[in-house]
């Protein structure tokens, strides 16, 4: 290991620095444990200021460029990000789009994101070129350093989208597992007269703290309710921001029962039902599967200790015989 090393770090310089790495993450994971996360505050801070852009959309316009440079690091980062027009790219829309749906509803979120998928990967690019060339660390020929240090770049470049999607579903399966629960409390309230903006509004309440991504989406969604001219297009807001096929089913039940007057304690029990079911057959399938799941583990790590367990004293009784016979 050490004839890879450049001059003057051995060996044990290395394992004491991993060593000291362990050791830090490990009291930041406990740490972070220890620590009780509550993000309503933030969640509630973040409907009020939807609110007051509503009101504000309604007298004047809200430039998105004077809210961003009211923060200093961000306002840097709008800087660079704007020197390249990344914000008026028609990608800009599509990441905005992806970043609504992983639960990042902020006007600097766009930003930050574009920074990062911007510099991290230059960032990355200069560290491999420093480890590779300059340090030596790596015993490579000319074209497989040129591919590293490509390759490292091309990973840095997608790490935010590859970051984006396993946020998006995360949240989404944990939208999907309270979707039916919140689904019969709108029944409860609908039957009980209330209107669908009233109902969202008392769902929230009573579910706050067990599903609060989709409480964030269901005020979000009672607010503009109240504010947007039409009530179709809070709906429509509300099936764009999350990209669950349940949560399209109920908007357009939902669009349907506004257009035509249908009852929406009865279309919303059916739903219900079908979300259950549908979690039901998703669960028999994973046990189905499981059988032909464990088969390899059972051929490579049961069988072979079975037959020692079964053939192990039969053979020690046939070799004992025919020692003892030869004797």
């Amino acid at each position: 290991m050490e004839q890879f090393l450049p001059e003057g770090i051995t060996g044990e310089d290395v394992i004491t620095l991993l060593a000291a790495t362990s050791a830090f993450l490990v009291m930041m994971a406990i740490w972070s444990t220890g620590i009780i996360k509550d993000g309503m505050d933030g969640r509630i801070k973040a409907l009020q200021e939807r609110r007051s852009d509503l009101k504000r959309g309604y007298v004047a316009p809200v430039k998105r460029s004077e809210t961003i440079k009211k923060k200093k690091h961000v306002g840097l980062m709008h800087s660079l990000v704007n020197s390249f027009n990344l914000l008026k790219n028609e990608q800009a829309e599509k990441f905005q789009l992806k970043l609504t749906q992983a639960g990042y509803r902020s006007k600097e979120a766009l930003v930050i994101f574009l920074f990062f998928k911007l510099v991290l990967p230059v960032l990355i690019s200069i560290i491999a070129m420093v480890i590779i060339y300059g340090l030596g660390m790596f015993d490579l020929n000319t074209a497989q350093k040129l591919l590293a240090v490509f390759g490292s770049a091309l990973i840095a470049s997608y790490s935010p989208d590859l970051f984006l999607s396993n946020v998006t579903q995360k949240r989404n399966l944990l939208m999907q597992n309270s979707l039916p629960d919140m689904l019969d409390l709108l029944v409860i309230c609908a039957e009980a007269g209330l209107t669908l903006d009233a109902a969202l509004s008392r769902v929230v309440r009573e579910m706050g703290q067990a599903s609060p991504d989709l409480c964030d989406e269901f005020n979000l969604t009672a607010i503009e309710l109240g504010f947007l001219p039409e009530r179709k297009t809070a709906l429509q807001n509300l099936a764009n921001r999350v990209s669950l096929p349940s949560i399209k089913a109920v908007t357009a039940t939902l669009i349907q029962s506004e257009k035509y007057g249908t009852p929406l304690a009865q279309s919303l029990r059916v739903l219900s039902d079908e979300f259950r079911n549908e979690r039901f057959m998703k669960a028999e399938e994973k046990a189905a599967r499981l059988p032909a799941v464990m088969t390899v583990p059972l051929i490579m790590f049961i069988l072979p200790t079975l037959f020692i367990v079964l053939m192990g004293p039969a053979t020690c009784q046939i070799n004992d015989k025919f020692i003892n016979g030869g004797v």
